[in-house]
């Protein structure tokens, strides 16, 4: 049915435009055939409509379904501002189409506000709500929730003001908060996105998986718990064999040369070294 035939059909009183025989003739065009201006004739005649009828009703669900097809268009604005996130644009516009709902409950023609102009801050802050409660990889408290949308304006503008980034301090000033609360802000912040260890770089993929370049194994680690069980058996070896042990393992020096150092023979150097070593050697094997 044409726009202009379906608007003339509701000029008339409720009771003739809601009947039986009339309802289901009734049809909007596809959301997307309906220019803004008749879109927003539409919506407000509709609106006239809806404050007529009762909550809960056959007719009053009838019209209200019929403005949420007719603004659908305000909604997919809405979401395209939102493209980039991770989410599918399908639930994005699930959710906008839940705070289009809620603005055309909420609206009232006397008001002499333009409908897109009321319902829009109520569709993008529904799908920003709907991103500040699920898209946290790790959940941290709403408050932190908050205080990181807070820094990250309060950062803009310093950022744009100062032209360099804002310390702690001036973030801490301009949001009137403790420097410990904006440290503990930002590290709220690291929980918002997560990557996956198997993500692989977007620029060279031969750099391998982000596992592999996170981290490597310490091999340095396996003896750590062998030096620290060491230190008091080395502690209780007589100077001259510590002397040795120094000599050999910390300076890296051989046996003529450390026999040079203390005055005795290579041979001599090689069974003080060999009994010390089994001395530790036999010590640790107690302590296991």
């Amino acid at each position: 049915m044409p726009l202009e035939g379906f608007e003339e059909e509701l000029v008339g009183p409720v009771e003739d435009v809601f009947t039986t025989d009339v309802l289901p003739k009734l049809e909007i065009p596809p959301s997307d055939e309906v220019g803004p201006l008749d879109a927003r004739a539409l919506s407000k005649t509709l609106f006239s409509r809806l404050e007529g009828l009762e909550e809960g009703t056959h007719e009053h669900a009838y019209v209200r379904s019929t403005l949420v097809e007719l603004n659908l268009a305000l909604v997919k604005f809405a979401a395209s501002r939102f493209r980039s996130r991770s989410e599918p644009m399908e639930d994005i516009v699930q959710v906008g189409t839940i705070g289009l709902l809620k603005a055309i409950d909420r609206f009232e023609l006397s008001r002499g506000v333009e409908f897109p102009t009321f319902a829009m801050p109520t569709i993008v802050g529904e799908i920003k709500r709907f991103f500040r409660d699920t898209s946290w990889s790790v959940r941290v408290p709403r408050r932190l929730q908050e205080l990181r949308l807070d820094l990250a304006k309060a950062g803009d503008e310093l950022a744009q003001a100062l032209d360099r980034a804002p310390t702690v301090s001036e973030l801490a000033e301009r949001l009137d908060i403790s420097t410990e609360e904006v440290v503990e802000g930002m590290a709220a912040s690291n929980a918002y996105t997560a990557s996956s260890l198997d993500a692989q770089p977007e620029e060279d993929d031969t750099e391998g998986a982000l596992a592999d370049r996170i981290g490597y194994e310490d091999h340095g680690l396996e003896g750590i718990e062998y030096v620290e069980s060491l230190k008091p058996l080395i502690a209780e070896l007589p100077s001259r064999d510590r002397k040795i042990l120094s000599l050999r393992f910390v300076a890296n020096m051989t046996q003529s040369e450390i026999g040079e150092e203390l005055g005795i023979s290579q041979m001599h150097v090689s069974r003080l070294l060999s009994r010390t070593l089994t001395r530790l050697r036999k010590g640790l094997l107690i302590e296991e």
